[in-house]
């Protein structure tokens, strides 16, 4: 993985979150050298779900009232189905995403975490990928889906699930490097 010293990340999650999805970029990017907050809605922890029963708890490093985009260089959006769904209704972290995205930074999402793309207006036109159980969400949202295990369009990475985490974690540290995104159409 490339070098990221100097480089700020957030990765926005709540409760439901699939376990190694949170937990294997917020790792791997620190150890690139990246500043990575885990953000919430609310202090304290957030419990992940781990392929079929609850996981274990994540620290919140800040919560999504006490940040803006312009603290990061990078929005990470885990998947699990419970996590996405549940930020989608929230018009604090649409609102938080679609900064990073108008600001041509770079989003990075997989698994269910296409579903906060599309409610963000970031999917249409766009060549992504997802979880497969939410393929026509994608693309009923406008987006030129792709079955590849990590996806890149002017800086909007995408990925499909947790066999695809080193793809995807490496993806977003070379869009990192390329710094914004300034040919990306709003």
């Amino acid at each position: 993985m490339q070098n990221l010293q100097g480089k700020s990340i957030a990765i926005l999650a709540t409760t439901g979150f699939e376990q190694s999805e949170l937990e294997v970029p917020r790792n791997k990017l620190r150890e690139a050298g990246a500043e990575v907050h885990v953000i919430s809605l609310e202090p304290g922890h957030i419990t992940g779900w781990d392929k079929d029963d609850w996981g274990g708890p994540v620290p919140v490093d800040k919560t999504l009232d006490s940040v803006t985009a312009d603290d990061y260089d990078a929005i990470v959006l885990p998947g699990g189905q419970i996590n996405p769904d549940l930020l989608r209704i929230e018009p604090r972290a649409i609102d938080f995403i679609k900064r990073f995205w108008t600001d041509k930074k770079v989003v990075a999402a997989i698994c269910h975490a296409p579903w906060l793309l599309i409610e963000a207006g970031i999917a249409s036109g766009r060549k992504m990928t997802s979880y497969k159980s939410i393929k026509t969400d994608v693309i009923n949202a406008g987006a030129n889906w792709e079955d590849s295990a990590v996806v890149s369009d002017q800086g909007l990475v995408t990925s499909r699930n947790p066999g695809d985490l080193d793809a995807f974690c490496d993806k977003i540290a070379e869009e990192i490097n390329e710094g914004r995104h300034e040919r990306r159409a709003a």
